[in-house]
């Protein structure tokens, strides 16, 4: 089947003209490396924080790493995250030495679960690492009620939660340490890039440090390096396009919270929004109750019902895209990776990851989007469920 409309990506960012001129001056200045770009950039996203100190860099993959390094986490370390969530998360404890601790998320938030990560705790446990999936957070009190009687670090991977926020506090205005991704998919971008939220000047010093070889400037104008660094800097560039980015965030949040209520009405399955019992079409929920405009909502994420149909989930993708309708999958099982092989995981371990792992499809969700292409979208899914129906 063939579609006389574009076809729709499942995410696209939105550069105006003033982003484009911003780009091309900072190109015609010569100066594209980390410059005064980055320093502007982490004043904004500083004062966006609350005034917490902010330190820029290249990926949100190098903010995780430089977190870990900055709660001393290495061999013999544990680290408790979920097995629902992007593979930077364990990749970055295994890089640095550490043990990933899986735990399962709640299959309606799709968020940690705060019950198995307190049995999880062990004497070698030394942070973690939640990630606020989709944009919706984790419950902060009992996160950080549950970090502080164990005397743990809180490396809060918000990649897909700039913008929201937790009673009316965002995120990374409050916690411990809070990194952020500005890839294209996410709600506001720097082309590649993201940032961490630190807790005090040494602590961002030492980011500093980290995020450039772990050089330090000596006095005669020579340089050492004190500890193993990498190179994570932000060009000038990509702070430019993110400061006229952040301009917009919040607009950019409310274009999406609107796109998802639209979505909520027209989707095509019957299914509550906490409806973790239902096969037929189970959504992330929309905040929690009196704080409904917390969630930021960077992706759409519905899990298909494939027991009413009769294909997999490539076949839905494939005659989706085949109208036009383009999809992803958002996130495998990080224990069932290769990767994590060695840790013993097999399937069955984490069912509620697993289940998302095998259900998921990422529709489309990005503010040049339209009501009418959100009715669109719903109209394909519903022609597919009737084609694949049993």
């Amino acid at each position: 089947m063939t579609t006389a409309l574009p076809a729709l990506p499942f995410a696209r960012p939105e550069f105006d003209e003033d982003t484009i001129a911003a780009v091309a001056e900072v190109m015609r200045s010569a100066w594209v490396a980390s410059g005064p770009h980055v320093l502007a950039f982490e004043a904004e996203l500083s004062a966006y924080c609350g005034g917490r100190a902010v330190r820029v860099m290249n990926s949100a993959t190098a903010a995780i790493e430089i977190a870990l390094q900055l709660c001393n986490i290495g061999p013999g370390d544990e680290v408790i995250l979920p097995a629902q969530t992007f593979f930077a998360a364990g990749n970055m404890v295994l890089k640095v030495g550490a043990t990933p601790v899986f735990v399962d998320v709640d299959l309606d938030t799709r968020n940690m679960n705060l019950a198995q990560t307190l049995a999880a705790v062990t004497p070698r446990t030394k942070a973690l690492m939640p990630t606020h999936f989709n944009g919706l957070p984790l419950n902060m009190d009992a996160l950080y009620a549950l970090a502080n009687a164990h005397k743990l670090r809180v490396i809060e991977d918000a990649a897909l939660a700039i913008g929201s926020s937790w009673r009316g506090q965002k995120i990374g205005a409050i916690g411990d340490l809070v990194l952020f991704s500005f890839h294209p998919n996410k709600n506001m971008t720097s082309i590649e890039g993201g940032a961490l939220v630190v807790n005090n000047a040494a602590e961002a010093k030492r980011t500093e440090v980290l995020r450039f070889h772990g050089i330090v400037r000596k006095a005669d104008y020579t340089r050492d390096v004190i500890e193993v660094g990498g190179k994570f800097n932000m060009p000038d560039v990509s702070a430019a396009v993110g400061r006229k980015q952040l301009a917009k965030l919040d607009g950019f949040c409310e274009k999406r919270r609107a796109l998802v209520a639209r979505y909520f009405e027209k989707w095509p399955v019957t299914s509550s929004r906490l409806g973790a019992a239902s096969d037929t079409g189970l959504l992330p929920h929309a905040g929690y109750p009196g704080d409904e405009t917390g969630h930021s909502w960077n992706m759409w994420c519905p899990l298909l019902p494939l027991t009413t149909l009769n294909a997999t989930r490539p076949q839905v993708m494939d005659a989706l895209k085949a109208r036009g309708i383009n999809v992803g999958v958002s996130y495998e099982a990080m224990h069932l990776a290769t990767a994590f092989a060695h840790l013993g995981h097999t399937r069955g371990d984490f069912p509620n990851s697993e289940r998302i792992a095998d259900q998921t499809v990422s529709l489309p969700l990005f503010t040049q989007m339209k009501l009418e292409d959100v009715d669109r979208v719903c109209v394909a899914v519903g022609e597919v469920f009737a084609e694949f129906a049993r």
